[in-house]
């Protein structure tokens, strides 16, 4: 990726940094210091064996310029693709942190932090110089997402479930702990309510015990298949509680349950945000999610699949605007349930034109020739699947002064790359 490519707001500002000062906590992060944490590759230069002691230092300011971050913070393994092998090597550097006065770090939990938001939220904390614990089982999550700040004084990983009790002093705690796509929530459901119920409790405890505010992810999945559209935060939702999907659904509309009977009875400190369709890079290329399925169909050259007849509706936003979003709730005052959401609604046939219409776009920019234009085939719908999904984000608007900066275009484009880059290294 070059870094001259302008990245533009949608108002047509450039954006440069993500986050904010807000509610006395300051979020702003350069994007290129995130970038180059996301968009590089787990090796900084190929080479034969017998080369490795010959590397030039061409290709390594290349792959600087790739990932858009400096040379000095990037990764020194080298892959072999005579044999299809990594060396790994630790990083020369970890990337620059803020050096924070004790009064202003923070020492934050974030459950699932190895997952797909959990590692861009974790990202955003350490460059902000907070101490981070990591708790993951790794069920969806992956050691490779949070690797590069492994060995650093402010960061700490523990492969632990949420399910069994965890006990550590924190004074935040982000609970992000839980299977979110289809494929995944429905391999195990028994395990997933169970997490949904038996996680909350443990880390509101914890919350309790350590006097630490808490944050939930919630989902728009507690609005069901909604009959109110677009759906405020005071609508109670239209949920099968019998469906494939109610392990989830219903997992998460009792761990809110739960979240607000430990604020009334206990006092704790308590935030609720319920995350609507987020995408960006780190996705599970896997999980069945219609953003991720689209990009690497249409990459491959495979035709993409739109379930139903395309006239559903959703509304996606890009993981940096989650992140500012989840980081304005904790830091506000703000403790009822807060939707975090794109409005900008695309029937999912719409959406399936304008990840096509990118994916050229990227190929062309890169020079690579198409034999044949992708096609868009329709196959049946899955069972429960909810016809419209839009998020009505006034609360967040008023309350925490948020609202979405990325496009999805913008959005788009940048996951393009990341899983364009992640295929040519053999990774997907």
């Amino acid at each position: 990726m070059s870094s001259k490519r302008l990245t533009l707001d949608k108002n047509g500002n450039e954006i440069k940094t993500v986050g904010f000062q807000r509610f006395g906590f300051d979020s702003e992060v350069p994007i290129d210091v995130l970038r180059s944490l996301y968009l590089r590759s787990h090796y900084v230069v190929k080479a034969p064996e017998a080369q490795v002691h010959e590397l030039d230092d061409k290709e390594e300011d290349l792959h600087a310029s790739l990932t858009q971050g400096p040379n000095a913070y990037q990764s020194k393994s080298i892959f072999h693709p005579d044999t299809q092998s990594i060396s790994y090597t630790t990083l020369s550097r970890f990337p620059p942190v803020k050096l924070l006065p004790p009064s202003s770090s923070k020492r934050v939990l974030v459950t699932g932090g190895a997952g797909f938001v959990g590692s861009h939220l974790v990202d955003r904390l350490m460059i902000l110089g907070h101490e981070v614990t990591v708790l993951d089982n790794f069920f969806t999550g992956s050691k490779t997402t949070v690797s590069h700040w492994v060995g650093h004084p402010n960061f700490e990983m523990v492969r632990h479930d949420v399910v069994e009790p965890f006990m550590i002093e924190c004074d935040q705690i982000y609970h992000l702990a839980c299977p979110a796509s289809p494929p995944h929530y429905q391999f195990n459901a028994v395990k997933t309510i169970k997490t949904s119920f038996m996680g909350t409790l443990n880390m509101l405890g914890l919350a309790k015990r350590t006097k630490a505010r808490f944050l939930i992810s919630s989902t728009s999945e507690v609005y069901g298949d909604p009959e109110v559209h677009p759906q405020p935060e005071d609508y109670w939702g239209h949920v099968n509680p019998i469906g494939p999907r109610a392990c989830y659904d219903e997992g998460k509309r009792v761990a809110e349950t739960l979240t607000y009977g430990f604020h009334n009875q206990d006092g704790v400190d308590v935030r609720v945000a319920r995350i609507f369709n987020t995408y960006g890079p780190r996705m599970n290329p896997h999980d069945g999610r219609v953003v991720s399925n689209f990009i690497v169909q249409a990459l491959r050259g495979e035709d993409m699949t739109v379930y139903g007849d395309g006239t559903q509706t959703r509304s996606f936003q890009y993981i940096h605007d989650l992140v500012d979003g989840l980081i304005a709730l904790m830091n506000s005052d703000e403790s009822r349930p807060v939707n975090i959401g794109n409005g900008d609604e695309f029937s999912i046939g719409e959406f399936a034109e304008l990840v096509r219409e990118i994916v050229e776009k990227v190929q062309e920019e890169d020079g690579v020739k198409l034999e044949r234009r992708v096609q868009i085939i329709y196959k049946p719908i899955p069972t429960d699947d909810p016809q419209k999904r839009r998020p009505d984000t006034t609360r967040a608007k008023n309350s925490l002064g948020w609202q979405p900066r990325w496009t999805v275009r913008m959005g788009l484009e940048e996951m393009v790359r990341y899983y364009k880059a992640k295929m040519a290294e053999g990774s997907i």
